[in-house]
């Protein structure tokens, strides 16, 4: 008989694979990042929040660390062309089961855009820009862009987008090559060029900066079943749209990935739905808990079908195009919004009635990451549709 897991379970479940119990807390971001698969990166301090707010002694130097002198973390695209931080072995994983697949429609796109821009030979100019950025890395070590288009002339060459169109830009056209190469798993983002919530990176060679590169040998499909596998054991029970829309598969490779890792069909309140092989048992409930999550965390970005953590009076927590801007989560529910004002004020507004101890613990919280990020400011890349409302001085906050 197919078992029932019902909202409750799921938000359970949520609670202890996320590490959002307090008594569940590590100081070892690797372990951070391998129970979520990955970090979000594509706005850097998504990267170092999400793995502050579950540490028991919060510290930006471990992420660094970890990333920057150990190499035991690694930014690479992957799912939905996004960039992800995590464990050189799930990068490769991700490398076979997502990312190879972006190499060829990439090279051909900035092939075409070579051409429109002056270039005649777009295939061999790609090929020579190749050798030489990596042959400057090999001798010289990793370098950002800036400083590579000083080494290489053509990536210098400029690029106009969209020519004609009221949004057309031009870019120099290291932007295009290194993107590229960083899909092809030949480089790879390295330190910020400025602090911790810089986007502007340095760039290695893969083969140097990760022992063994990111080439694992795997077929598509043997990676794709491993990180199904994966996926349902920080983020199952859950369903087959959840994974294909987030791994950015189609729906053939989707159902080829769950039948390869041995998914186990159960039923949930949205319908059929999986868990991974052997994690089939009921779960105890939680104690109650608070947390504050960055915009774009991997927990509230793990799922497409969210009713059962997001409450329809927050959805607006999201911005157009489905990026989850900061939230704040009680009990396994999104209930509301937060963000960090100029004054380095962590301000909360909340969205649906939450209980009184509960609101003192995301105050206590809010407290707590304000204290951890001092004097530094960020800005949120991808904020909710909440976020002017909660920024705005005559907002009545909770």
């Amino acid at each position: 008989m197919t078992r029932q897991i019902d909202a409750a379970e799921r938000r359970a479940r949520l609670a202890r694979r996320h590490r959002l119990l307090p008594a569940l807390r590590t100081d070892d971001p690797v372990a951070i990042a391998d129970d979520l698969v990955f970090l979000h990166s594509s706005d850097p301090v998504t990267v170092h929040l999400s793995a502050l707010l579950r540490m028991r002694a919060p510290s930006l130097h471990a992420t660094e660390k970890a990333l920057y002198d150990d190499h035991d973390l690694v930014r690479h695209h992957g799912m939905r062309r996004t960039l992800w931080v995590g464990s050189p072995g799930m990068c490769r994983v991700m490398h076979a089961a997502a990312t190879r697949k972006l190499v060829a429609p990439e090279r051909r796109r900035t092939a075409g855009l070579l051409a429109v821009n002056g270039v005649a030979d777009p295939e061999a100019w790609l090929d020579d820009a190749r050798s030489q950025v990596l042959a400057v890395l090999a001798e010289h070590g990793p370098m950002p862009a800036r400083a590579l288009g000083e080494r290489v002339p053509e990536l210098r060459h400029k690029i106009v987008m969209a020519p004609g169109k009221s949004y057309s830009a031009t870019i120099s056209a290291h932007t295009r090559v290194l993107l590229a190469l960083g899909f092809e798993g030949a480089l790879v983002r390295t330190r910020p060029t400025g602090s911790w919530i810089s986007s502007e990176y340095t760039w290695a060679s893969a083969d140097d900066w990760v022992p063994g590169g990111l080439e694992s040998g795997l077929t598509e499909r043997e990676a794709a079943a491993t990180l199904a596998q994966r996926w349902l054991r920080a983020f199952g029970p859950a369903t087959t749209t959840d994974l294909q829309w987030w791994a950015g598969w189609t729906a053939t490779l989707t159902k080829h990935a769950l039948a390869d890792a041995g998914a186990v069909p159960v039923e949930l309140d949205e319908g059929p739905g999986w868990v991974a092989a052997g994690d089939e048992d009921p779960v105890d409930a939680v104690e109650p808990w608070v947390a504050l999550l960055p915009g774009l965390d991997p927990t509230v970005m793990g799922w497409k079908q969210r009713d059962f953590y997001l409450p329809a009076e927050c959805d607006e927590v999201f911005d157009t195009n489905g990026n989850a801007g900061p939230t704040i989560w009680v009990d396994g529910r999104v209930v509301g919004a937060w963000a960090q004002a100029p004054d380095g004020e962590i301000r909360t507004l909340f969205l649906v009635d939450v209980p009184a101890a509960a609101r003192d613990a995301v105050r206590q919280r809010a407290g707590e990451l304000r204290e951890i990020l001092g004097e530094t400011r960020f800005t949120t890349r991808f904020p909710g549709r909440v976020q002017k409302v909660l920024l705005s001085p005559d907002t009545s906050r909770a």
